[in-house]
């Protein structure tokens, strides 16, 4: 079928309010895979800060408060806690026995060698775990639990559940029990709060929280003899304080993790051959309760062999193992519970991994975004010194007449704003309308203006593409201007795009698009998007000879180098960057031509701002696919595949794509890690996009005051833009197809006046 002939289904025509409401819902499904990875993100993100207690961490410790509500029994009572039957009762470690307990681990260093020591003198030892400890490093746990050790819960977060609410408390307990299920099969009926020392610490806001684990089955652990081993104070102290007076049995605390445990290490053999050769044996607290119950059976009834099973926790689940009563207090975690602690320990270890590495890549992003900036203004600085110097010249001055081919569809708003700016050039011009069959009457607008050296083309509706090669077909003149239906020049804005084709080895140059309604916040955002990103970006591309863009609002070709490239392909949504790559690979050179002002009306609402760039983004991408094969081009021609291509995807693709979670990790750190040093670098950061801003501004001589709008376009619009990119991107993963999308025009551009520089 020709392009020129009607299609059964016109790409502009005006759809039907089915229609409408099925295309409106086509990109739905990307925005919210789009907010998933965000999300997702984000949900790793706080795990991770959870396991290192940056989220939720609750630092307070509670000291001297009263114990009136406390039994004297409890307080002067041994180190075991239970409540069988609803009463509390304690249990003492027998004589000549000696249970070694283990907090705040694992740690993959020091448990392990505590493990080693433990297992080179054959002694048991009872490890009281910290959750987030335990699901960062289950493996260790998993040895822990096979070389007949016995574990207990020393909470999630390692946090005082006196502070904390019943919600809280039961939270704590039943995750490190997902954890111990997740690392090693089990859960355990041991629990041993975070700050706690010997029985008399017991205070009238710890104890509820004791009675409440006892009602759920859990013997609370404490300790009648304390090595200290934390303070460091050496090892012969660590011995010394370890020890037990007069022979007694003794519930004996070390550290396994929580800092250097270098003397704990020089210390343990030690000890442990010390107390041997006094007559002592080592076990756990099941095997010192076992002993306990036995000494204690002769004379009483029966109170059961084992610790009770917690009731309604992960605790309940499976059966006591016998084949160890060193380890009774472990129970076999039922399938329910296994899985969910195999997926806490896989999400664990998503977050371990990602984390990190974002963080490592994010600072390569951000390394890479400061080293741009820097790039930009001394290129920046180095193109306008260079090409407003009074000697430089393109070449012989171009004063031949040029074709200026205005595509129009639905421009009624427009369309005559646009052709009485061209009227009043300075510069000979032939001005080619292409009515893209548009239903609003603007070819008859155009026509009805009467101006002299208009020409109207009528065609049947076939996209923006399809008119400008009607256009170049048209053309009578050597040098073609491309402009929008809503654009309008200045006087002298042909004058000056043209003159760099002086050069003969310029096949095209791009000009100076300007917002012209940016009297709005949505307008005032672009304004500065386009003066510092675009303009600023478009004189270090042209120093590098590898220009990715030529604006669709204000452009200008040798009209065979169009021919020659096969004129304005359909491939893409992005034609302007598909056929400025095509160029370059024709070995054209293309330039930028900063005073050549052309002004645009930006869109006005979100929305349309959205979808304007979405095709942006997704264009590029495709014209970027399309030409992938410019990286391997040799000479002039390969330039931009060696430098523009690299270019273009690591700061148009992959820098803006990795630069919300930048914007999440320092939201994250404001609210969890410093706030003041987050704010103070994140200030820092909008200070140098500040001063380029400024210098941007200062180059294309525009009013300052605009820029007070930065702050709040780096919170709102460049997030707004990231999301665009995001989803741009699962579209063009998912192999999605993006339609022509026309924007709503309210014609406020005019036209602008001789010499006026901001509107």
């Amino acid at each position: 079928m020709n392009r020129n002939q009607v299609r059964p289904q016109r790409r502009h025509a005006t759809p039907s309010r089915i229609e409408r409401v099925r295309r409106q819902a086509v990109p739905k499904p990307r925005v919210i895979i789009a907010l998933l990875l965000l999300l997702g993100l984000v949900s790793v993100m706080l795990l991770d800060g959870y396991l290192r207690a940056e989220v939720g961490n609750d630092q307070r410790v509670r000291s001297d408060a009263s114990a009136s509500k406390v039994p004297d029994s409890v307080l002067d009572g041994g180190p075991f806690l239970s409540f069988q039957g609803g009463t509390a009762r304690t249990r003492s470690v027998p004589d000549k026995t000696i249970v070694l307990t283990f907090d705040d681990g694992p740690d993959p260093e020091w448990t392990q060698k505590v493990l080693d020591i433990l297992d080179d003198n054959d002694v048991p030892g009872t490890f009281f775990l910290v959750g987030s400890m335990i699901s960062r490093y289950p493996d260790v746990v998993r040895r822990m639990v096979d070389d007949g050790n016995e574990v207990g819960v020393h909470t999630f977060t390692h946090v005082d559940l006196s502070y904390q609410s019943e919600a809280r408390v039961t939270r704590e307990i039943a995750q490190t029990q997902l954890a111990l299920a997740g690392a090693a099969g089990i859960t355990t009926t041991l629990f041993r709060a975070p700050y706690s020392s010997t029985n008399d610490a017991i205070d009238n806001y710890s104890w509820p929280v004791y009675k409440k684990l006892g009602a759920m089955g859990y013997t609370s652990v404490f300790i009648d003899t304390d090595s200290e081993d934390w303070q460091q104070p050496g090892v012969s102290k660590i011995i010394k304080w370890a020890t037990p007076k007069s022979g007694k049995g003794a519930s004996v605390l070390f550290h396994d993790a929580g800092g250097n445990r270098a003397e704990t290490l020089e210390a343990l053999p030690q000890y442990i051959k010390k107390m041997k050769a006094k007559g002592y044996t080592f076990t756990t607290v099941s095997g010192a309760q076992q002993q306990a119950q036995g000494q204690q059976a002769q004379g009483q009834q029966a109170q059961g062999q084992q610790a009770q099973a917690p009731q309604g926790t992960p605790a309940t689940a499976g059966e006591t193992r016998q084949s160890n009563p060193e380890q009774a207090a472990h129970r076999t975690a039922d399938t329910a519970t296994l899985w969910e602690g195999r997926a806490l320990l896989g999400a664990v270890a998503v977050a371990e991994w990602t984390v990190p590495g974002l963080a490592a890549v994010l600072a390569v992003v951000g390394v890479a975004v400061l080293g741009r900036f820097a790039m930009m203004l001394v290129l920046a600085r180095r193109h306008y010194r260079q090409r407003n110097r009074r000697r430089f010249s393109w070449g012989p001055s171009v004063t031949g007449p040029v074709s200026v081919i205005v595509p129009a569809y639905n421009e009624k708003e427009c369309i005559a704003n646009t052709l009485n700016s061209l009227a009043a050039s300075t510069h000979p011009i032939e001005i080619v309308v292409v009515d893209d069959g548009s239903t609003d009457g603007t070819a008859e607008i155009a026509e009805s203006l009467g101006l002299p050296n208009v020409r109207v083309i009528r065609q049947p509706n076939a996209g923006k593409p399809a008119a400008l090669n009607n256009g170049v077909r048209h053309a009578r003149h050597d040098i073609v201007v491309m402009m929008d239906g809503d654009t309008v020049f200045e006087p002298d804005t042909v004058e000056r795009l043209v003159q760099p084709f002086g050069d003969p080895e310029v096949g095209a140059v791009a000009g100076n698009a300007k917002v012209g309604n940016r009297s709005t916040v949505i307008g005032a955002w672009q304004h500065i998007e386009y003066v510092m990103g675009f303009n600023l970006d478009r004189r270090m591309y042209d120093l590098l000879r590898c220009m990715p863009t030529i604006p669709g609002a204000i452009g200008a070709f040798r009209r065979d180098a169009v021919l020659e490239v096969g004129g304005m392909s359909e491939d893409t949504l992005a034609e302007d960057t598909d056929i400025t790559i095509a160029l370059h690979r024709a070995g054209w050179r293309v330039v930028y031509a900063e005073h050549a002002r052309a002004w645009t009306e930006a869109p006005a609402s979100l929305g349309q701002l959205w979808r304007q760039r979405y095709r942006w983004s997704y264009g590029t991408m495709q014209a970027l696919w399309k030409h992938r094969k410019s990286v391997t081009d040799r000479g002039p021609s390969g330039r931009f595949g060696r430098v523009g291509m690299p270019l273009v995807v690591l700061f148009q693709i992959v820098t803006p794509v990795f630069a919300p979670l930048i914007d999440v990790f320092t939201v994250y750190a404001m609210i969890f890690v410093d706030f003041k040093a987050s704010l103070l670098a994140w200030l820092a950061v909008l200070l140098v996009q500040l001063v380029c801003a400024a210098y941007a501004f200062r180059l294309d001589r525009e009013r300052y005051r605009y820029l007070l709008m930065l702050p709040l376009q780096q919170i709102a619009y460049r997030q707004l833009m990231y999301l665009v990119l995001i989803h741009s991107c699962v579209t063009a993963a998912t192999g999605g197809r993006l339609r022509w999308q026309k924007l709503k025009r309210t014609g406020e551009v005019g036209t602008p006046a001789p010499g006026t520089g901001v509107r």
